[in-house]
């Protein structure tokens, strides 16, 4: 069974964020509607909904991974 952590991006350091971001902006499979967008325009949306409370960062102790998931999702995955 996973068991995620939640991790404050205020606490990362701003080069780790940004990579971080960057990362997840150029998974294969992320759609970011019918407009192309620049990386660094994806990773500007992503840290507005990371600011805004709308993403989490949750990371996977047992896989040793991180993933962006939505606020809901997030609270979810904490409490299960």
């Amino acid at each position: 069974m996973a068991q995620f952590v939640l991790v404050p991006f205020q606490r990362l350091k701003i080069e780790v964020l940004q990579a971080l971001l960057e990362d997840y902006a150029t998974r294969d499979g992320t759609d970011y509607g019918e407009r192309e967008l620049t990386t660094q325009d994806k990773v500007d949306r992503l840290r507005r909904q990371l600011g805004a409370g709308d993403l989490q960062i949750l990371y996977d102790a047992d896989s040793e991974q991180w993933d962006l998931v939505p606020q809901a999702q997030a609270e979810l995955l904490l409490n299960s």
